[in-house]
């Protein structure tokens, strides 16, 4: 892999310092489907030739014109700082056969259940398992492949229940683990946090502090790791240079197929 593909790999927008995102494709390939929020009063423009939203967002670090795929389908075309929105639009159109694409690959996506009750299969530890009825104790109980939740009943939606249950867990394993591999490699931190991101795996701050989503505890052992290394590498390099991936490789040799099974299924978890 080139420096250029490397560089490329992570956020189509120039990317705040250890933020991470699931990474777009080199730039001498076709953009791949993004999801990007645009700031509030971006200005929304339809083209003549197609119905669908388009949003057109200035960004003062973008150098290039790019186009991006919002989960609700909505396109985000990126205008740089010299740029204008009449060229974008034309960039818009250059790419339309592209954004019809990503469309449809969107569609075609698997997607969480957006309510969960007894029967539903959702992702827990890397695999889809189903939510099945604990016959254990008097309580109600609810299990996920070999974990058992307390539920206030086998009733409703149980996902608010399940997921509080998750990010509990995600506060005690998480940061055990992040301190783990920080001593392993040698990184310094200084605090851990896990929260509720909803559009990003992890974070980390210059002061050394780093940001986990709790939904890395739905994911395989291998790809929460390879996050947790990704942000610890961030705090030797606070960018995505070709020196930042060397560190990455490093310390987690299979970081691609991470990113493989990311791509294809962040969105089973609403990422």
């Amino acid at each position: 892999m080139s420096p250029e593909e490397q560089q490329g790999l992570f956020d189509l927008f120039t990317p705040q310092a250890g933020v991470h995102r699931v990474p777009p494709a080199p730039a001498n390939r076709r953009p791949q489907a993004q999801t990007q929020v645009p700031p509030a009063g971006a200005t929304v423009a339809r083209p003549e030739t197609r119905p669908e939203e388009v949003v057109f967002e200035r960004s003062h670090r973008a150098t290039n014109y790019r186009l991006t795929l919002r989960r609700d389908g909505t396109a985000v075309a990126t205008i740089p700082a010299r740029g204008s929105e009449r060229e974008a639009l034309r960039f818009v159109e250059q790419h339309r056969e592209w954004l019809e694409r990503a469309r449809e690959r969107q569609r075609r996506r698997p997607r969480a259940a957006e309510i969960w009750t007894i029967g539903t299969h959702l992702l827990w530890r890397g695999e889809m398992a189903e939510v099945r009825v604990a016959a254990v104790g008097e309580k109600p109980q609810v299990c996920l492949a070999a974990d058992v939740f307390r539920v206030p009943g086998f009733e409703g939606d149980l996902r608010p229940t399940l997921e509080a249950h998750f990010a509990r867990r995600a506060k005690i394993e998480l940061p055990a683990r992040t301190w783990e591999l920080a001593a392993v490699t040698g990184v310094e931190v200084k605090h851990v946090t896990v929260r509720n991101q909803r559009s990003r795996w992890g974070s980390c701050s210059a002061n050394g502090t780093i940001s986990l989503n709790w939904r890395l505890v739905q994911t395989p052992d291998f790809v929460r790791d390879y996050i947790i290394y990704h942000e610890l590498m961030h705090l030797r390099e606070m960018n995505h240079s070709e020196r930042f991936w060397a560190r990455v490789e490093e310390v987690c040799p299979g970081w691609r197929e991470a990113e493989r099974w990311i791509k294809r299924n962040g969105a089973l978890v609403g990422l």
